[in-house]
């Protein structure tokens, strides 16, 4: 009977001993949704027939959310249409173009590359040598 109970504990700790080797522990960091949206302003008007309009949106910057006013700017490709970045109640996700092509996610570092966003601050210079 002793033996069995031995053997029983030497059993139970093995089995506990192997799932914990498994088990993951996962930690994260949430700041919660952004604020609410800024006032709406009225879109200055289209630089160009090939241009679309993005609203501006709150996006995270390290522990808190930063504000990008909305801006005038080239779609990836025809058609494309702009998703506006999202707080689901417990992730953020940004902003991307789709289409008939595939998705595209937005990169402001490439549009300065492509020069496709309008009115930004490097696009002040080239637009005051065209007038």
């Amino acid at each position: 009977m002793r033996f069995a109970k031995t053997a029983m504990a030497i059993a139970v700790m093995v089995v506990l001993s192997e799932s914990s080797t498994w088990a993951q522990v996962s930690f994260g960091i949430s700041i919660g949704p952004p604020p609410p949206p800024r006032v709406a302003a009225m879109a200055p008007p289209r630089p160009g027939p090939d241009f679309a309009w993005v609203e501006g949106y709150w996006y995270p910057a390290g522990k808190h959310y930063k504000w990008h006013d909305g801006y005038w700017t080239r779609p990836p490709y025809e058609n494309a249409l702009w998703v506006a970045p999202r707080h689901d109640g417990e992730r953020f996700h940004e902003g991307y173009w789709d289409g008939d092509r595939g998705r595209v996610d937005h990169d402001h570092h490439s549009d300065r590359d492509r020069d496709r966003d309008f009115r930004h601050d490097h696009d002040r210079d080239r637009d005051s040598r065209r007038e």
